[in-house]
């Protein structure tokens, strides 16, 4: 693997076949113009407060965007969303923007924000000035929680979304857009700046069965082929004006996960991350990551792949744990982001389940977040979170074989 100077240092299971490059500086945050996602968490860096982009001027999240040409070469970058809190793996629309989440339920007044926190904004990668008057406009009728990562249904347009939140665990949650919704540029903003824009369409909560019977957490499935079926219950106050969305549904009526984080829509359907459950925050089993495929067409969730509990984490090998973002690769398969304890990978899975090291962190102990791959399919880019790389890997890639994975 070519690796320039004073850049993080990649294994790769093969051998030397990635050319890694670094599209920016330490520091700088999120994503690209071809709209990959962010990188993963953005607080610790400052974002300047900008005329035109700026939801709080008491909060110092936000998004840049990277410029590249096509072959994944760093032209620039600039603010395109500023005052959030703790935006996180966001999600692509199919109409050519994406959604940034805001992983945080804090109100006015906590830590120097002048406005509440936990929505979901729209920005635009075509330019700068597309953002200006836009892209700090909340979409509230999406829920104010500690969101995570969102998936959109083409055809639809409905919007999934995952909640991080513990005490209690977060749920899987789906916006449905009221009856003549026009999905595009712009149409969400405006959706939200309507009149009746806060509470417009439906967002609902997944419950899921095994047959008749209710599943309450997602951590009862042990084994890869486990499915459920999915229904949908109303959130009643989207906006947690008193009662967090979590925790205005008992267990009896909804499904938790602990963690749930990245997701991605690919193969008619949305897969999502639960990262990992112990008995000792509430969940029924443990395990160190858990990736589900949501298919819309059947009302079902599958169980694709399951990481056991990791008992030594330091230790290289095909014991891994704490898988966050997700992307599909074009070739075939997932590329998972670890964020768990011990070494960082990004880990492959086939489409089998199987899963395998695609490659290791060693310049520090930070995590891989917001892998997402080219239009072309032939650059992988992601970012090393802290202290703030963003890397363009290049194969060859080819789809992954089951026979020499784990």
């Amino acid at each position: 693997m070519r690796v320039p100077p004073g850049l993080p240092r990649w294994h790769c299971r093969d051998g030397p076949r990635l050319r890694i490059r670094r599209c920016r500086q330490p520091g700088s945050v999120l994503p690209r113009r071809c709209c990959y996602p962010s990188l993963r968490r953005v607080w610790r860096a400052l974002v300047p407060v900008t005329d035109g982009l700026t939801y709080d001027i008491g909060a110092i999240g936000g998004t840049s965007t990277i410029t590249v040409d096509a072959n994944g070469n760093r032209i620039g970058q600039y603010t395109s969303l500023a005052g959030t809190d703790n935006n996180c793996a966001d999600g692509i629309t199919p109409w050519g923007t994406w959604l940034s989440c805001e992983e945080t339920e804090s109100r006015v007044g906590s830590a120097g924000n002048t406005k509440n926190h936990g929505y979901v904004f729209e920005v635009d990668p075509s330019s700068r000035e597309a953002n200006v008057g836009k892209s700090f406009v909340q979409m509230k009728f999406m829920g104010r929680y500690s969101h995570e990562a969102v998936a959109i249904d083409p055809p639809t347009s409905a919007v999934y979304l995952t909640e991080d939140a513990s005490n209690p665990n977060g749920l899987y949650l789906r916006w449905t857009p009221p009856s003549g919704f026009m999905p595009g540029k712009d149409a969400l903003r405006q959706l939200a700046q309507s009149e009746g824009g806060d509470i417009a369409g439906a967002l609902q909560a997944m419950i899921c069965y095994r047959g008749s019977t209710h599943v309450p957490d997602l951590a009862e499935a042990t084994r890869p082929g486990t499915r459920y079926t999915v229904r949908w219950k109303d959130v009643p106050d989207r906006d947690a004006a008193t009662t967090s969305v979590p925790r205005q549904f008992s267990d009896e009526q909804i499904t938790r996960s602990r963690k749930l984080e990245g997701q991605w829509w690919a193969d008619g359907g949305a897969f999502f991350v639960s990262s990992f459950a112990r008995t000792t925050d509430g969940s029924a089993n443990e395990h160190d990551g858990q990736v589900w495929f949501y298919d819309p067409a059947s009302e079902s969730i599958t169980l694709k792949t399951i990481f056991g509990v990791n008992a030594n984490p330091d230790v290289e090998g095909n014991n891994f744990d704490g898988p966050d973002n997700i992307t599909v690769a074009p070739q075939g398969g997932l590329i998972l982001a670890e964020d768990g304890n011990g070494i960082s990978h990004l880990v492959g899975v086939t489409a089998d389940g199987k899963s395998y090291p695609l490659a290791r962190n060693d310049f520090n102990d930070s995590e891989f977040c917001g892998p997402a791959f080219s239009a072309d399919g032939k650059t992988l880019f992601v970012n090393i979170q802290s202290p703030g790389f963003t890397l363009a890997v290049t194969g060859p890639w080819g789809r992954p074989s089951n026979s020499s994975t784990r």
